[in-house]
């Protein structure tokens, strides 16, 4: 799932490669992607793209006072095209859900981007708002996780008994970390993805502060600059343990191991993170302090 640095990164892509152009035309090819009716999205058509930022894991296309927002979900991705078929999409043919056409620079082909999900399970979400507090998810978001000092997470891991792992992959509670830096950041702060929020001490508060700024800037200064196509294969080559079970920590050397859940997954190093003692799979785990 695109995060926190992929989002932004591809934020930045846009406002260097899209802001400022002229909105031709938008396709829709996947009809369950789109969840509002009012403004159409036939009314982007014609508005110039003015704006690209991100709110939580949330993309935001400012046209011209209407907000193209996008939720790329598990499996989705944005997609820059050149030479953009003029003919309309097939609906519900292939991974492509969204298709934005931008008016051509002097001399140059067409160029626009491509939103695409891969898999039956369909998350993907595009939004077309007069203001992203109109997106419920946007509403619902917690602090953005890079404009945390370690006080305000202090407070906001205080009187919550939920595990690590979860409280962190809240939007809720804090926005833009999902299931891979999530590990990424438990790791580097030496703690269980089963610790209970309330119970991080004065001490493992300031590792986990430290290990969350630095693991989401370490990623994001890596993939700003990046292609939109290059961005997935420099976030997997900066994971320390998310995706690499069975692989040796690059800490420690010890064994990468994993805890599987219904649809989703954690790995973790025990001699980093769990004093040497494997997690008990599945939820039946004895969580560890």
């Amino acid at each position: 799932m695109p995060e926190l640095p992929e989002v932004e990164a591809l934020a930045a892509f846009l406002r260097e490669n899209a802001v400022g152009r002229i909105v031709t035309r938008v396709d829709l090819a996947a009809v369950q992607a789109i969840k509002t009716f009012d403004p159409a999205l036939s009314s982007l058509a014609g508005l110039e793209l003015t704006g690209a930022t991100r709110h939580g894991k949330f993309l935001d296309l400012d046209v011209s006072g209407l907000h193209l927002v996008v939720h790329l979900a598990r499996a989705g991705w944005l997609h820059w095209r050149q030479n953009l078929p003029t003919a309309p999409p097939k609906p519900g043919k292939g991974p492509l859900a969204l298709r934005v056409h931008l008016e051509p620079r002097e001399g140059e082909l067409p160029e626009g981007f491509d939103l695409t999900e891969q898999g039956t399970r369909k998350g993907l979400a595009v939004y077309v708002v007069r203001s992203p507090a109109e997106v419920p998810g946007i509403a619902r978001l917690g602090p953005d996780a890079l404009e945390l000092d370690a006080e305000t997470l202090g407070a906001l891991l205080a009187g919550r008994h939920t595990q690590l792992k979860g409280t962190l992959t809240d939007q809720t509670v804090l926005s833009g970390i999902g299931n891979a830096y999530s590990d990424e950041i438990l790791h580097a702060a030496r703690l269980s993805p089963f610790k209970m929020a309330d119970k991080v001490t004065d001490d493992e508060l300031l590792r986990l502060h430290t290990a969350m700024r630095e693991t989401l800037t370490g990623a994001l200064d890596r993939q700003l600059g990046q292609r939109a196509a290059t961005l997935k294969g420099e976030k997997r080559a900066g994971l320390q343990v998310h995706a690499r079970t069975g692989l040796p920590c690059p800490v420690c050397g010890d064994t990468v191991r994993e805890v599987s859940f219904a649809d989703t997954s954690l790995q973790y190093c025990p001699t980093c993170q769990t004093g040497g003692k494997p997690l008990a799979d599945r939820r039946m785990s004895k969580l560890l302090r």
